[in-house]
């Protein structure tokens, strides 16, 4: 049987960085997100990816993609043609997935690290449940300009509770949610959804479903930690939670971007990823 399926969300316009982000250069030889994102993927089995592009970004990330990864490898680009959010990202998927197969979902702007994507492909591989892989809070912010986080509530390795918390940053307070919610201060090791899922086939009905309820005039996205957040509720799906101590290296704003190259670079040195992304 061959390994896993892996949907890349690339179709964000990437306002706040000012360029394609998913092939910012953060490898030592230039590679970008996308490339290093890619190459853990295949280190960790999966040999199936699928790639989720904007008409106005997609084609110079298919040129790239054609020309930096190896050749006879399963790569698929698909059309987000409406933006609304991460959910609708995955959908726009299923026309070229096994849906009879689980598949995980990453995004195209965060590096995970080799021993995430490792967890992922295992359980996507032995169990019948859908999975998060979870960062410490403190592991998952990069750079000093706020951003979203998804905050977990995490029972005996389950996922029971997810809440979006905006403008997350680091301050001499410690680590400040800017949003009016509580906790205002949140606790460094708090487990965190970086979009790193292992979804079962069943979790598409219900896609669709939220897709139809969702109100876009009130709120124009729908992402995947409220959506899930939403069916913990309601379903008996079951999300289990695999905590990692990797850094998750995310080039959110185009500040973000040395910081990120410093980190790779860290990896490297430390052995835990090789120095090049495609080794032939």
């Amino acid at each position: 049987m061959s390994g896993p399926s892996l949907v890349i969300l690339a179709a964000g316009r990437a306002r706040r960085y000012g360029g394609v982000k998913q092939l910012a250069p953060v490898g030592l030889h230039g590679e970008g997100v996308i490339d290093l994102i890619a190459s853990d993927a295949y280190a960790a089995g999966f040999d199936d990816i699928v790639i989720v592009i904007n008409p106005e970004t997609g084609p110079e990330i298919q040129e790239h993609v054609a020309t930096h990864w190896p050749q006879g490898r399963r790569v698929s680009f698909v059309h987000q043609l409406n933006l609304r959010g991460t959910v609708d990202a995955v959908l726009s998927a299923e026309s070229v997935l096994d849906v009879t197969r689980p598949f995980g979902v990453s995004n195209a702007d965060d590096l995970y690290g080799r021993e995430s994507f490792l967890h992922l492909g295992h359980h996507l591989s032995t169990s019948a449940n859908n999975c998060l892989v979870g960062f410490e809070l403190e592991r998952a912010l990069v750079g000093e300009l706020p951003v979203s986080r998804g905050t977990c509530m995490v029972v005996n390795g389950h996922l029971t509770e997810i809440v979006e918390r905006r403008n997350v940053s680091a301050t001499l307070e410690g680590y400040v949610a800017d949003d009016g919610l509580e906790p205002a201060v949140l606790h460094p090791h708090t487990t965190v959804s970086m979009n790193l899922w292992g979804f079962q086939p069943s979790i598409l009905p219900l896609m669709r479903q939220a897709i139809v309820e969702h109100d876009f005039a009130a709120e124009k996205e729908i992402q995947l930690s409220t959506f899930v957040g939403q069916i913990l509720h309601r379903t008996p799906l079951r999300f289990d939670v695999m905590k990692t101590k990797s850094r998750c290296i995310g080039v959110t704003h185009a500040d973000d971007l040395p910081l990120a190259q410093i980190l790779v670079r860290e990896e490297i040195e430390a052995g835990d990823r090789p120095e090049f992304a495609f080794v032939d």
